[in-house]
């Protein structure tokens, strides 16, 4: 783009639209958000606006927001062309993105793709008022196949849509309306000994009545009367740890943000799940969103802060509505704003939206994208409980982990710690998917058996022999057979040399061929790399040459030398990469040389 195209006008229906968000020009705020003290963190949510309008972000468009948040015009650029969900082409009101990442690829999506392409042309193609996409995981795995539908208007529509077939996918490109979102599969509705979807599929989630009626902001109430040491004192008894992969303990967190004296404090959500295979946090925001907020405004009185942002993943968007309608509920019930339950304490929360960039899950990416920059990684330390959100002491946990909270501040740590085990306390969601025969998010203590989880979920489709199964997700690693006894605990899993990640279990039967899913899991790395350090950009790039070539059954050289550079690649990228990104982007494809002999004679 010629960055001299930013200085022409924008539309009527761009100028709009931004105006809507940020006030008229030279006029007062018209929302909230917009009369922050600092600008450039409404960068997101005003490149949101025009595109939900307007369908893309034109030049005049991308120049006039820069201009309303005093954004260089080359900075403003740099950020709307990071992320992968803002078209900065033209292209027609109606996309529909396709997910051919793994999960849906075992389930067809390659045919639905081929399908799509006989019909309409290659992706990006405009047929009429419509054009589809390939896309990354789309986090509706148990669902799968699944596509995002976008549409651009005056009322812009959104749906994620799992179960996709040509013939619905057709419909839609041809201008059919895309109906309701899909539901989640649930298999545990109603089942005693929940904690985390306890009220999932059976209470009301648009209803702040019905979650009080089953125990709903309790937990509140208590955390108010006890206080903040007294809460933070039964979150380290409880030993909650990160959900998220790094497994860091929630309690000490808190307390090391409470006791930062720099202020403000920040409270922040990662709610941006974009490890492939996993739907957790999409399904608790979805069907219990009451929960999360009850759990972030606990959060935010215990360490002192008074605001805290969701930073929800863009391709959730029936998860950030049902957010919203929550807030909007709590906050005239008097249990979110200035003074919470009349206690003098305040807390407010704000819903920002990301807009397709899985490095946006790394913590300090997350605040950079929050504050209007690309979401590239910071160098830690200062780690964000000192310097994190605007430079200030931030505590940042995912929607599993805080919705944890609420129960622990309830019922007390040695209640919490009857299930599981000493190290690895409480209850896991784990996201099963593939080749098995009933893919679901279900949630069990720690220390259940691999084997075990995958009976819970009836095992192998059409009973065929398992081959392998992903744990953790495309970061995560492959194991065999011989892992069925394998107790899903940190410390177990540690011992074993795998990780439990974002709890992805991902089953392979006999007849799914591992290369194919290899060589998307390395495209997946070379696609979301922020590109700022040199053996994540390169290794990444190198590394899906290299998985090409093996999956085309084309080695330079001889197999066995192409595996040791695979092995040195992925060595270089651990030991020097900045981010969590590059130093486990080779962790599936070596764990599936080793565990499953993938390229290998004979491999599937």
């Amino acid at each position: 783009m010629d960055l001299r195209a930013l200085e022409t006008p924008p539309s009527d229906a761009e100028r709009a639209v931004i105006d809507a968000l940020l006030g008229d020009e030279g006029g007062p705020a018209t929302v909230p958000i917009a009369s922050a003290r600092r600008k450039r963190h409404l960068l997101l949510p005003a490149l949101h606006a025009v595109q939900a309008r307007v369908g893309w972000i034109s030049p005049g468009a991308l120049g006039y927001v820069c201009r309303r948040l005093d954004v260089p015009p080359a900075e403003g650029f740099g950020v709307a062309s990071f992320y992968a969900l803002f078209a900065l082409a033209e292209r027609p009101p109606v996309a529909l993105h396709v997910c051919d990442d793994i999960a849906c690829k075992m389930a067809g999506a390659d045919d639905l793709i081929h399908s799509l392409t006989r019909e309409f042309g290659q992706a990006g193609h405009t047929t009429g008022e419509s054009a589809w996409h390939r896309s990354p995981c789309l986090g509706l795995c148990e669902q799968a196949p699944a596509a995002l539908y976008t549409s651009a208007g005056e009322r812009p529509v959104e749906r994620g849509l799992g179960a996709m077939t040509h013939e619905r996918a057709a419909r839609l490109m041809q201008g059919n309306a895309p109906g309701e979102p899909s539901s989640p599969a649930l298999h545990q509705v109603g089942e005693p000994g929940l904690r985390l979807l306890s009220r999932v599929g059976r209470v009301d989630p648009t209803s702040i009545d019905a979650y009080r009626a089953e125990g709903g902001y309790r937990a509140l109430r208590l955390a108010l009367e006890l206080g903040p040491p007294r809460v933070m004192r039964e979150l380290m008894e409880s030993g909650l740890v990160g959900r998220g992969g790094a497994a860091f303990p929630t309690g000490k967190k808190w307390e090391a943000a409470a006791r930062a004296p720099a202020r403000p404090h920040y409270v922040v959500c990662n709610a941006d799940e974009s490890e492939p295979g996993t739907f957790k946090d999409r399904v608790l925001m979805e069907q219990d969103p009451f929960a999360l907020i009850e759990a972030m405004t606990i959060a935010g009185v215990t360490v002192g802060a008074e605001l805290g942002y969701l930073y929800v993943r863009a391709e959730y968007p029936l998860a950030s509505q049902r957010l919203a309608h929550a807030i909007r509920e709590v906050r005239a019930r008097g249990l979110l704003g200035p003074d919470i339950l009349g206690r003098g304490v305040g807390f407010e929360l704000e819903i920002r939206r990301g807009a397709g960039a899985y490095i946006c899950g790394e913590e300090t990416a997350l605040f950079n994208s929050l504050e209007g920059f690309r979401g590239e990684p910071r160098s830690k330390p200062p780690f964000p409980v000192e310097v994190g959100l605007f430079g200030k002491p931030t505590v940042v946990n995912n929607v599993e982990t805080l919705v944890n909270v609420p129960f622990i501040v309830e019922h007390g740590a040695a209640e919490y710690r009857k299930l599981g085990t000493a190290a690895s306390p409480g209850t896991r969601l784990f996201c099963v998917s593939g080749r098995v025969e009933r893919p679901g998010l279900y949630e069990l203590p720690f220390g259940v058996t691999l084997g075990a989880l995958l009976e819970r979920a009836g095992g192998v489709k059409g009973g065929r022999p398992l081959q392998g199964v992903l744990l953790g997700g495309a970061a995560g690693t492959f194991v065999g057979k011989a892992a069925l006894a394998l107790p899903l605990t940190f410390e177990d899993t540690r011992r074993a040399g795998v990780t439990l990640g974002s709890g992805v279990v991902l089953v392979l039967d006999d007849q799914v061929a591992v290369a194919p899913l290899l060589a998307r899991i390395a495209r997946f790395f070379r696609d979301e790399s922020c590109g700022q350090c040199v053996p994540c950009r390169v290794g990444t790039v190198r590394q899906e040459e290299l998985v090409t070539r093996l999956t085309r059954k084309q080695p330079r050289g001889n197999l066995d030398q192409e595996l040791v550079l695979l092995a040195e690649l992925g060595q270089v990228m651990r030991d020097a990469s900045i981010c969590g990104l590059g130093q486990t982007a080779s962790a599936a494809i070596e764990s599936a040389v080793k565990e499953l002999g993938a390229f290998g004679k004979g491999a599937p």
